[in-house]
């Protein structure tokens, strides 16, 4: 018997058996196509989760593990505070710019207030 022989034994058995766990025997025909069309789909959706997000999670798992052994090589105080220093000189430029602006749409409405009356 050869490899395809016997996993096609194998598949037929495993049918045979969620067939008479889960006694899907007594299911109509069109409720075993519903009931197998099923079990097709999770099993696809499954298989094709698992060929597209495997190799990240097993590359990512890898990192961590190697962070874990080897440490860290960066300079966190040093990224620390330029990440400090870039978010000061961020929010400087952006409330100048804000106030600038408010001030200006605020003497606008005050012109046309004044006019109005």
């Amino acid at each position: 018997m050869n490899v395809l022989d016997r996993f096609g034994k194998w598949v037929q058995l495993k049918a045979y058996q969620v067939e008479v766990t889960y006694s899907v025997y007594m299911f109509t025909p069109a409720e075993k196509f519903i009931f197998w069309s099923i079990v097709f789909l999770v099993h696809a959706l499954t298989i094709i989760a698992t060929i597209l997000y495997m190799p990240h999670h097993i590359a990512f798992l890898a990192n961590r593990a190697w962070f874990y052994i080897n440490g860290d090589s960066v300079d966190v105080v040093g990224l620390a505070k330029d990440a400090v220093h870039t978010l000061v000189a961020t929010n400087a430029a952006a409330a100048a710019a804000t106030s600038s602006s408010s001030i200006s749409t605020a003497a606008r409405a005050a012109a046309t207030m004044v006019r109005e009356l």
